[in-house]
C-alpha cells in the first residue's frame, strides 16, 4: 500500500494506473475450440468442446494444451495449413461433415475460425493437436 502510496505522489495519475490484480503483461489468448456435426456451426450438433489459454502459459481443458498453443503460435495467421490431412492419408468421399471452431481472443484480438471437413477421417489425420481432443 505505501509503494502506491509513494507512486501516486511521484508520478501524478499513476494510482489510477496502479494494477488492480486482474491486468496482466500478456496480451490475452483464450479460445474456445469445438466440433461440430454438420456443415453449419450454427445450426449443427456440438460434440465436444474445450478451452485452450495460452497466455502467460498453456493450460485449459484442452488435452495437450502446450502443443494446441505451439500450433496456434506458428500457425494463427493461417489455420488452413495445418487443417489438411497429412501426406500419404486417403479418405473416402462420404458426405459427413464435421465443422471445427475456434473462437475468442488471440494476441489480444478477437479470433475466429471456421473450417469443414467432409468427413471425420479429414479431421482425424491432420498433422496438428489443435482439433485433436
Amino acid at each position: 500500500m505505501a509503494l502506491t502510496a509513494f507512486t501516486a505522489l511521484a508520478w501524478p495519475g499513476a494510482a489510477d494506473a496502479a494494477p488492480t490484480g486482474t491486468q496482466s503483461m500478456y496480451a490475452p489468448s483464450a479460445l474456445v475450440l469445438s466440433v461440430i456435426a454438420g456443415e453449419d456451426p450454427a445450426y449443427g450438433t456440438v460434440q465436444r468442446a474445450v478451452t485452450l489459454s495460452c497466455a502467460p502459459r498453456a493450460h485449459g481443458t484442452h488435452p495437450s494444451p502446450a502443443r494446441a498453443c505451439a500450433d496456434m503460435r506458428r500457425h494463427a495467421a493461417d489455420l488452413d495449413r495445418i487443417a489438411e490431412p497429412g501426406p500419404g492419408v486417403d479418405c473416402t468421399r462420404e458426405w459427413n461433415p464435421l465443422t471445427v471452431t475456434a473462437e475468442g481472443v488471440w494476441q489480444g484480438r478477437k479470433f475466429s475460425y471456421t473450417h469443414t471437413y467432409a468427413n471425420p477421417c479429414g479431421l482425424y489425420h491432420t498433422s496438428s493437436t489443435l482439433f485433436a481432443f
